[in-house]
């Protein structure tokens, strides 16, 4: 028996400065529709669009440490838009009003998935966050890895997108 989930709930990160990162995460919360749902001095939890995501400060008994998303655990987590013109807006977004350190902003990588365009970014922590269309059924689709004729899975992933040796 398999079973097919409904989405990802919730997410939870953990921030070294919650003064700039919890009025970060609020707005980019808000800017996506979302809802306060917990607000203090040290944690946001905003819910709303399918999802929930909870920020909170390093707990006072725990060193602070920079992010590093090529240790262990969380390297980066994406949204799916629902259109090219909501990646934009929500580029401009983080951009102009969250001031936001920008990795890439709006660009079709084709090399990844069918029609596939995404904006990458970090919050005051360094912690990756990506928004991407892809129209239609992406991988699943006629032009699709996994779709009808398609390749199969890759044996790779990096900078170049899906490939096989």
């Amino acid at each position: 028996m398999t079973v097919e989930v409904n989405g990802i709930a919730h997410i939870q990160l953990t921030v070294n400065d919650p003064e700039r990162g919890i009025p970060f995460w609020e707005s980019l919360c808000h800017f996506l529709q979302m809802k306060t749902l917990i607000r203090n001095e040290d944690t946001v939890y905003c819910i709303g669009s399918r999802t929930g995501i909870l920020v909170r400060g390093v707990p006072g008994d725990k060193p602070v440490a920079a992010f590093d998303q090529d240790q262990p655990g969380l390297h980066h987590f994406c949204f799916r838009a629902r259109s090219v013109a909501d990646v934009d807006a929500i580029y401009a977004f983080v951009k102009d009003e969250l001031k936001a350190r920008i990795i890439h902003g709006p660009e079709l990588g084709e090399h990844f998935a069918p029609g596939y365009y995404s904006i990458l970014f970090e919050d005051p922590d360094g912690i990756r966050v990506e928004f991407n269309y892809v129209p239609g059924q992406g991988h699943f689709g006629a032009r699709g890895r996994l779709g009808p004729g398609g390749q199969g899975p890759a044996d790779r992933y990096g900078d170049d997108g899906l490939t096989n040796v």
